[in-house]
This record gives structure tokens, sequence and C-alpha cells, in this order.
């Protein structure tokens, strides 16, 4: 017998004439991920992905490295047998026999219309043999079709049958990078790095944009944080873009020259408009925050509807409906738990208030930012903006410093254009204006 793995899809089932683009994408997704090691095949056939390996020893670290390809519903671990009745039983009961299950059920998937038999009768005649070497054993084995111990699942293709009793979930959803580009505000909490997860899962490929300021000595910067989530992630879409945005400079106008109340939504506004210009640069088609609504005072459902007024571009929050077990948990199964716990300085909750609003209107918040200069405020903190570029090969990820050129046109043309509008009302004045105003 000859041990494979049978990678299975659901979603792409759905997506009728484009079927054929997501399982390209899936192919080139597993290839990619598993580059490096010693991979002898991947077949697309009868709706499923037949992968074998060189060596079986390689099997746990090609599972590990599948785990993270999105699209893949489960993985089983199956024999290959000859697509015959003997040889499926042989390999049904030694594999049960192994298990030695209180209860168990067999299953059968046939995608060949001349084997002679339907599922239901392959799963009658192989039940009977399972039954019989495992009474062998223990008398109290019992068939239980509803929820078994243990189901021993049979497919049979053309010319080949596979047999198996264990499967490993994948991560399902669309594979990566199949529906677009979008903006991921990161902070270095457990929230939106699971909020760019569930993005990601739908296909949204995620450029990250994280706001750091001046940490206390005893506290670590959040940027440091912020890269590691971002190492973290990017296994899951191969490739990442962390922008770095010093935001102290920003905080502390807002403190100067707004109410008290409205610093965390100002904040957040202003990231918001930087953010949009990033995404203007990336050509991505909205923004991802990790919002749960009704979690923080800033998170209401009044203050979210505020802060978006007036951005001409989609915000998603995929945690909206979420409680904060349901998050932590997906966390520590992305792999960002354990890095969110460290301990860092966020600069969202510097300069808090003591009594932040919760039922901000739009109007209040413009109101709110009518001291301030937000064209030179967002400009300047593009303009002060670093990069680094991720990339997952061959099981390792690497980064290094990026100097993306469409940033740097962006900020030389904002910088332009304030300049002409500094220009603009002395020009309208006329030259004598200009003359009195020298004087």
């Amino acid at each position: 017998m000859n041990r494979v793995l049978i990678l299975h899809y659901h979603e792409i089932w759905l997506k009728g004439g484009n079927r054929r683009f997501f399982l390209s994408r899936l192919m080139t997704a597993v290839k990619h991920a598993l580059a490096g090691l010693p991979v002898q095949s991947l077949e697309h056939i009868s709706d499923r992905l037949i992968l074998s390996a060189q060596a079986q020893d390689a099997l746990p670290e090609i599972l590990e490295r599948l785990g993270r390809v999105f699209g893949i519903a489960y993985i089983a671990v199956a024999e290959e047998v000859l697509p015959e009745m003997a040889a499926l039983s042989r390999a049904a009961c030694a594999l049960m026999v192994g298990k030695n299950p209180p209860s168990f059920a067999v299953r059968a998937k046939i995608a060949v219309s001349n084997f002679g038999m339907n599922s239901m009768q392959v799963e009658r005649e192989l039940g009977r043999d399972v039954l019989q070497a495992l009474r062998a054993r223990s008398s109290g084995v019992r068939v239980n079709l509803d929820e078994p111990d243990a189901t021993c699942s049979v497919e049979i293709i053309p010319g080949r049958g596979f047999v198996y009793v264990d499967r490993v979930p994948g991560p399902g959803g669309l594979p990566a990078a199949t529906a677009g580009r979008l903006v991921t505000l990161l902070s270095g909490g457990f929230d939106s790095a699971v909020a760019a997860y569930k993005m990601m899962r739908r296909g949204a490929h995620s450029v990250f944009i994280h706001f750091h300021g001046s940490p206390r000595p005893a506290r670590g910067s959040s940027a440091s944080v912020a890269q590691e989530i971002v190492s973290a992630l990017t296994p899951y879409q191969f490739t990442s873009r962390l922008y770095l945005i010093p935001f102290d400079s920003a905080q502390r106008q807002i403190v100067a020259a707004a109410p008290e109340k409205y610093r965390v939504l100002l904040y957040r506004r202003l990231m918001a408009r930087m953010a949009r210009q990033v995404a203007g640069a990336e050509r991505a088609l909205g923004l991802v925050t990790g919002d749960s609504v009704a979690q923080v005072a800033s998170q209401t459902l009044h203050n979210l509807a505020a802060l978006d007024h007036g951005l001409d571009l989609p915000v998603y929050r995929p945690l909206a409906g979420d409680d904060k077990e349901d998050i932590l948990r997906l966390a520590r199964r992305i792999g960002t738990y354990r890095i969110s716990c460290e301990p860092f300085e966020d600069c969202c909750p510097r300069f808090m208030p003591r009594s932040p609003a919760i039922c901000a209107r739009p109007e209040e918040l413009v109101r709110a930012e009518a001291g301030l200069e937000l064209e030179t405020l967002v400009t300047d903190g593009l303009e002060a903006a670093s990069a680094l570029d991720f990339k997952y090969e061959r099981g390792q990820v690497s980064r290094q410093e990026a100097a993306p050129r469409k940033l740097e046109k962006l900020v030389a043309r904002r910088k332009t254009a304030g300049a002409q509008a500094a220009l603009r009302p002395e020009l309208e004045a006329g030259p004598a204006s200009r003359l009195s105003g020298g004087r």
C-alpha cells in the first residue's frame, strides 16, 4: 500500500464557470507552501487534489504547512489500493483494527460509473468485514452511523482506491489573493490580527499599516510586535507589506487642539485618513479594522458610524459580532496570541480621556477637528512612514526594508498640492495686496 494525502476543498465547488481559476490558484498555493519538501506529485483528479510524497517521514511537515493553505477543507491521510473490494476490505480492516474504536461507520464515495456497486452497497459490505475484524478483538464493538467513534472513509476514482480513518482539518475559505487587496489597520493587540486573518481567509490580500508611538523604558515598542504579527500571518498569503507610521506628533496636536472626550475618535479618524491614502497607493479596495461592536467606548455603533462618515472607501469589520473569547480562541489557533501577550506601548491608550464620548455624531467630530491642519498631519505622517516587505519561501519568513515608490510619489503630490493651496489666496488677492502685506 502507498500512503498519499487527499486534499479536499468545498467552497470552490460553488464557483461555477470560475472554478478553474480558483483551482489553479489553490494548486499554486499548495506548491508554494510545500517548496523544498520531497513532494513526488500533485494531481487534480475527480474534484480532489492527490499528493504523493517521496519520503513518508516528511508527511508531518507537509501536513503542518498545508494547514495554512486557504481553500483546503480537510486533508485525509489515505492508503492507496487497487479499486476492488478485496483490496479495499484488507485496507479498511487493517486501519480500523489499528484504531480499535468502540463504535464505527463506513462512508464511501464513488467517482466512477462502472464500479459495479453503489456507495451504500460498498458501505454495507465493508462494514460487515470491519465489524467481523473488530469483534475478533472485542465483542462489544458496534456500528453507529450517527455518532461513530471512528469513521472509515473509502474513495474510488478511475483506476485508484483510497481508504483512510485520519483526516486533518484545513483552514477552509478561498485560496490566497483571489479577492483583491485590502489595507489592515494593525495594532499590537489580539483583535486586528484576527480580523486580518478572517479577511485573508476570504481570499483578500492584506497590506498592513501600524501606527506607533515612543515607548516608555519599561515597555517595548509596538512596532516590533506588529512586525512579529505580520511574520506570523505571512505564511497564509505568502507575501506581505507593513507600513510603520510614527504617531506621536499627531497625537500631541490632537490633545492640544481638540476636546478631550473625542481624542480617541480623532486619533482613529486621522489613522483612517492616512490608511485611505496608503490604500490608494496600493490599489486596495477597502480598509480592515479589528472592531468588535461595543467592546470599548470607541466601538459603539454611534461612534463607528461617525468614524466612517465621509470616508469614500469600504471599512470591513469581520469581528463585529464576535466576543473576546471568540477572538482569543482564533488568535491561539493562527499563532498570534503569544505575540500579542508581549508587553508593548500602544499609541491609542495614551492621553486617554477621563470620560470618552460613546454616542458621537459626525458633525461633532467635524467641529472637534476644526483646529487641526488635517491635510498637513496626513502628509507629515506619510512622509515619515517606513515599510517592510515579508516573504514566505521554503518554510521560512524573510523580511527586508521596502522603498515603495508609489508612496513617495503620493507624498510628493500631496506636498505640491499643499504648497499650491497655500499660495492660492495670495495669488487671488492681486499684486497690490501682496505688496501691502509685505510691509
